[in-house]
């Protein structure tokens, strides 16, 4: 288990499996998401942090990224569970023209959110979050999952219900 107060950087498997998944972008109409072999390393985490925040005070501890959709935007486990484990962290996403917004409230709901074909920058961005089941993503969420499957329109809503005050506090930090 990856404990929030180290500096473990280690994926979680079901991380790791779905950096070995395909993710089929499908000319648009499938998910805008590219996940990472690792977490980006404690540095580029920090670097990336202060160039999106203007702030050069900030340090990248509280995020792991873990991927990215094609404009450039990050996808993140948000480490604000003082003392849990990094599966059981909000995933959050930091957009390339300043979007933000809680994903899901654990890895497991993000793995459900994205087995009904919805990517990060579209479950931020969008009101209609429409199942689109793709490819090996279900069957992905399916071995990996803790939490059960539910829809997500419901797994958005209840992370954003949870964390009402992620853009707020991403905007706090900037400068």
């Amino acid at each position: 288990m990856t404990d929030t107060t180290g500096d473990d950087r280690r994926l979680p498997p079901a991380l790791a499996d779905l950096a070995r998944a395909p993710v089929d972008y499908a000319d648009g109409k499938g998910i805008d998401f590219e996940p990472y072999e690792e977490f980006c390393p404690a540095e580029e985490t920090t670097e990336l942090m202060r160039q999106w925040t203007g702030n050069p005070e900030l340090d990248g501890d509280a995020f792991r990224v873990f991927g990215q959709d094609g404009t450039g935007g990050v996808v993140a486990l948000w480490r604000v569970r003082t003392g849990r484990p990094l599966t059981e962290q909000p995933v959050v996403f930091l957009g390339s023209e300043g979007e933000t917004g809680v994903v899901a409230g654990n890895l497991s709901d993000f793995l459900w959110v994205l087995a009904e074909g919805i990517g990060p920058l579209e479950s931020v961005l969008c009101d209609d979050h429409s199942p689109r089941p793709d490819g090996a993503l279900p069957a992905l969420a399916a071995r990996h999952a803790t939490t059960p499957r539910r829809p997500a329109r419901t797994i958005i809503s209840e992370a954003r219900a949870e964390f009402p005050a992620f853009d707020e506090h991403i905007e706090a930090l900037c400068r």
